[in-house]
């Protein structure tokens, strides 16, 4: 049998603050936050009460919020969405956990987020860093730069998602909490059904073993407890290793972790000499302005990747290839040099050394 990993459970009582974190998570999973949303504010609720020598949080007001804020920033070097991250996670703690109404929390000046433009590649960039993937990594990438999915959205299909006849795949529970339908590749349609056959086999091999099934949603493995080991509800990228639920506290087959098909698609945009800093994230970005550059309308890709919001996907104009603004430069519209005079010219520019 596999090896399970381990999930450490946090204990009742830590950072001196009897049951607190214990009854933040209560919280947390009453409203339903994802599980990465719940680790992320339990760990600044940690920080926040090492911060201020384990002190009771009832005790602290609002400068102790702002000195905490203000050492992020300064000392920490954070960035303004950590920053944000951090104060919504103290929101939570007061307002929900403690249930402490602080109208001088409301007051508190949120740090601005910088408004960058996405990195895109140019779709010879995009075919020589998949040319550098194989297995699993490089399936799963085409599927972010094909069908416009984030890495998690990708990682997390299960077989029913996958409608190869129809050439679309749904995107279950995505940002938000919202399905979507978005386009499969044709040119995917052959490896994708050899990656199912493989997988059908190790299907059947893992059922004839009797290991556990893969992990499900919420409470649904109360109420389908055979869902887990059906082909349907199996993963399309199953982890190799089984792990321990963190809600159910069982073993179980999760999907393949994040970390592989980041550190291989760095790896790839280091063999392809890339310069621009690329990422899975990137793949996305190229789905979306070379589809505008394509002519297509973008209220139908702004579907697509499932922004709620029109702003959301209109960044993508500012980075089409066509210049900026697709705005022609007046020193194109001159009689230019040749391109052999424009190299003689800009030799000059280069400092040469003397010897």
């Amino acid at each position: 049998m596999s090896a399970v990993a381990t999930f450490r459970k946090p204990a009742e009582r830590e950072d001196g603050v009897p049951g607190l974190l214990a009854v933040a998570r209560e919280r947390m999973r009453t409203r339903h936050l994802s599980l990465r949303t719940e680790q992320a504010y339990l760990q600044w609720m940690r920080r926040y009460i090492g911060f201020h020598e384990s002190r009771n949080p009832r005790e602290l007001r609002a400068p102790a919020v702002e000195q905490f804020l203000t050492h992020l920033a300064v000392h920490r070097n954070v960035s303004s969405a950590t920053q944000n991250q951090a104060l919504q996670a103290l929101l939570f703690l007061y307002r929900q956990v403690l249930g402490i109404e602080l109208p001088w929390l409301d007051n508190i000046t949120r740090a601005t987020t910088a408004k960058r433009l996405p990195v895109v590649l140019t779709r010879e960039e995009v075919r020589s860093l998949l040319s550098q993937l194989n297995g699993a990594p490089w399936l799963v990438a085409n599927l972010l730069y094909g069908s416009g999915l984030r890495l998690m959205e990708a990682l997390r299909l299960r077989i029913k998602d996958l409608a190869l006849e129809r050439g679309e795949l749904i995107v279950r529970e995505a940002k938000g909490f919202k399905d979507r339908v978005t386009m499969l590749p044709a040119s995917l349609d052959v490896p994708l059904r050899a990656h199912l056959a493989r997988l059908r086999a190790w299907f059947e091999d893992e059922r004839r073993r009797q290991q556990p099934g893969v992990s499900l949603p919420r409470a649904l493995a109360r109420k389908y407890p055979h869902a887990g080991t059906q082909w349907g509800w199996q993963y399309l990228f199953p982890s190799a290793s089984l792990c321990r639920d963190p809600y159910a506290e069982v073993p179980v087959r999760h999907h393949l972790h994040e970390k592989v098909v980041q550190r291989a698609v760095q790896e790839a945009v280091r063999t392809a000499g890339l310069t621009q800093p690329a990422s899975c994230h990137t793949l996305r970005h190229c789905f979306a302005t070379h589809l505008l550059e394509d002519g297509y309308d973008i209220r139908t890709v702004q579907e697509l990747l499932g922004h709620a919001d029109l702003k959301t996907t209109m960044i993508y104009t500012h980075v089409m290839g066509k210049g900026a603004k697709a705005v022609r430069s007046p020193l194109d519209r001159e009689a230019g040099l040749s391109g052999a005079q424009a190299v003689a010219r800009a030799e000059a520019s280069v400092v040469r050394r003397d010897t």
